[in-house]
Parts: structure tokens; sequence; C-alpha cells
């Protein structure tokens, strides 16, 4: 693949923005650096696949399992409550060891959970090994995000987004995959899990050696004090929560029930209510790789401002279109403002922190916000059981969320918010 110019000299801008300072000529030539990066990349798709695998999964383990629904979502539930237990803890555990260290232990303990789930002879057993793939991922987002960062200091924002890319093309593409295994037969659900062991032990073995050849930045050697981060940077992890744990609560309810809420409120056919979810999850991906390149050249807070009134707007929007169309169209620009948001306020948070408190202030910061948010399904659905109509839900979130906007805008204004690096 030759330049895109066609010479050695610099690259086009428009390159330069999708790539940044990976872009080499005359091909795409990965440094020992890039190739950490890469392995990293593949282990995040991994990471986030045996998340959303369950989800898939929940109609058909009612019928494998003979239970009912309730029963079936503790399982689509525990790896979301296990995602968020283990972010606060590898705070302090990299104040021990290195953060792709962390990552290889995860992997490990990845790979004998998925094995595990992929034997459970009951659904307590397979909630469980949910619980546990759960635990793993909260690991890997903790130690990856700062290490991806650190290994592109001078394009941060591209490292995280291309990073979250990874993830959501999982998203996308784990309700096509459970669907092919299932489609062989119901069982081979399993095969599912023993596909995810099998390749994430792949994976850590191409880090391992790409880790080994490369030089590892030390970013992270003088972060040895979890809480005296945590107390030093306090202002910066109450704005990011204050932000992401409030509009990720909304997102939870809203992405979880808008199959529900397209065919009660829309009268939407279900099978066209799952494509537009598709259509959803499917825009977060480019969303992961402009905006993080976008959170490198804008300043921090008012861009992320930006993207939280254009979601609201949305949420208000969404509440008066119909039509098939129509819904396709807000649906695309609603996935793609609501992940433009999680690369901006990572590379908020991350250029923002010093190396001595980068790892631990960062780890408070993800684990404090992943437990506000995790309620968040149950508040919507809990709120519709109750009577509330699906729209009033909608358009209650976000009347909540323009006063969390208005508010911070404020705060930006009386210069209260960290500006960020």
């Amino acid at each position: 693949m030759v330049c895109p110019q066609n010479t050695c000299g610099s690259p086009p801008v428009f390159a330069t923005f999708l790539y940044g300072d990976a872009l080499s000529c005359p091909v795409f030539s990965l440094s020992r650096r890039g190739q950490v990066f890469g392995s990293v990349c593949l282990l995040s798709f991994l990471v986030n696949f045996g998340r959303v695998a369950f989800a898939p999964l929940v109609d058909p383990f009612m019928s494998i399992f003979q239970v009912g629904a309730g029963a079936a979502g503790v399982v689509a539930s525990a790896v979301w409550v296990g995602s968020a237990l283990t972010r606060i803890p590898t705070g302090w555990l990299l104040t021990r060891i290195s953060r792709h260290e962390a990552i290889l232990g995860m992997g490990v303990f990845l790979t004998a959970s998925a094995a595990f789930t992929a034997m459970a002879p009951t659904l307590t057993a397979v909630a469980v090994g949910a619980l546990l793939i759960g635990l793993a991922s909260g690991v890997f987002y903790v130690a990856a995000n700062p290490l991806v960062s650190e290994l592109y200091p001078e394009k941060p924002g591209w490292a995280v987004g291309i990073r979250g890319m990874s993830s959501q093309l999982a998203a996308t593409a784990a309700p096509a995959l459970v669907g092919l295994a299932l489609a062989v037969a119901l069982d081979a659900w399993r095969l599912v899990f023993w596909s995810l062991g099998g390749l994430t032990v792949l994976s850590l073995v191409v880090l391992a050696v790409a880790a080994r050849r490369a030089e590892m930045p030390d970013a992270g050697t003088a972060d040895r004090n979890l809480w005296g981060a945590v107390r030093s940077e306090w202002r910066l992890i109450l704005t990011g929560v204050a932000l992401l744990g409030t509009t990720g609560f909304v997102w939870q309810g809203t992405f979880n029930f808008y199959v529900s809420y397209l065919t009660a409120a829309k009268d939407l056919p279900r099978g066209a209510a799952s494509t537009l979810l598709t259509v959803v999850f499917a825009a977060g991906v480019p969303a992961f790789f402009f905006s993080g390149r976008l959170a490198d050249r804008f300043p921090h807070v008012p861009y992320l401002l930006g993207v939280l009134a254009s979601f609201l707007v949305l949420l208000f929007a969404l509440t008066y279109t119909s039509g098939f169309a129509a819904l396709v169209a807000l649906s695309a620009v609603l996935g793609y403002v609501i992940h433009s948001l999680f690369p901006a306020i990572d590379t908020y948070i991350l250029t923002s922190l010093p190396d001595e408190t980068r790892g631990s202030a960062y780890a408070a910061f993800s684990g404090t916000m992943m437990l506000i948010q995790a309620p968040g399904s149950a508040a919507f659905g809990g709120l519709v059981e109750a009577g509330v109509g699906y729209d009033a839900v909608l358009r209650g979130s976000a009347l909540g969320l323009g006063a969390v906007a208005v508010g911070m805008a404020l705060a930006y204004r009386a210069s209260w918010l960290p500006e960020g690096g």
C-alpha cells in the first residue's frame, strides 16, 4: 500500500487526521509500540465481545434452561456488575505492577472465565461465568486506556478512539456472530465462549512478545498511592463522574429498552426495531474513531458539553419522530453522538492527569461512574412498569441531562472545572 500522496514526504492533512503519526511511507508499518497497541486493540475486541455476547443469549437461555425472563436477565446484568466491581481495585493494582502486566494477567483470567462459562451445566453457573468475564473486563479497561494514551502521548485521543472503536466493533458484531452459532445448533452457544478463550490465548502471546521487544512507557512508575491520587485529583474525577455517570445512566436505560420502546411506542415490528438498535451500535464505530481525533484538537470541556447537548436534543427528537426512514436516520445520528462522548471524556481525563496519579485517579473515575451507570436500566424499566410512558421517561431523562449540562456550563464559565491537558 503506497503513501496516499505517492511520495515520501509528509502525508496529506486528511490522512494525518485519520491516522496520526502512525502513517509512514511507502507503507503503513507498525513500530514495536504499534505492535503492542495493535494487540491491545485485539484484546479490546475480545473483552467487549465477552461482555455483550450475553445480551443476544437471553432468549435462548430461557429455552435451554427452562427459566423465565427475570432469571435469564440476571446473567446479562451479572457481566456489567462484574465490570464495575474491579475498576477501583485495579487502580490499586496498577500502583504495584505495570499496565501491560495487568492486561496479561487479565487475559489469563478471561481465558479461564470463558472456559468455565462454556462448560457451565446450569444457568446459575452461567451467571457466575458472566460475572467472572465482567470482572476481567473491568481490569482491562482501567489498565488499557492509560496504556494506549501513554504509548502515543502526542495523540492520546486518537489512541483511545481506536481502542474504543475495537470494542464497538465487537458490540456491533456480537449479535450476528452469536446468531450464526445458534443457527448451527441451540447448544452451540458454548462454542462462542470456547472461541473467546482460544482467541484470547493467541492475543496474549502476541502482546507478551510485542511488549518484550518494545520500549514500554514508564509514565506509571511514580503512581504508587491510590487514595493520595484521589485526594489530589478529586475535582477532575468529580467532573468526569458528573458528566459520564449521569449520561451513562440515561444511555443504559435507553439502549437496553430501545427495541421495546420502538415496538410499543412507534409500532415497529420487532425485527425492524432490532435492526435500528444495530444501527445505533454500528454508528458508534466511526464515532470512536473521529471523536478521538477531534478530542485531540478541540478544547475538552466545550467539546464534551456540545456532545452532551446534542444527545439530549436527540432524545427529545426521538419522542416526536415517526416513520421507519426517519427513525433509521435519527438512530444513526443518536448512536454517533452518544458514542462520541466516550473517547472524548477518556481523553479529557487521561490528558489532564499527571504521570504520578494517572492510573489511580482514572480507576477511581471509571469505577465510580460505572457504578452510577449500572442502575439506569432498572430505573427505566421500573418507571415504565409503574405506568410512566416511554416518551415521558425519555423526555424526563433529557430534561435531567439538560440540568446537568447547564450546571456544568456555568461551572466552566466560573473556572471551577479543570481545563484539561
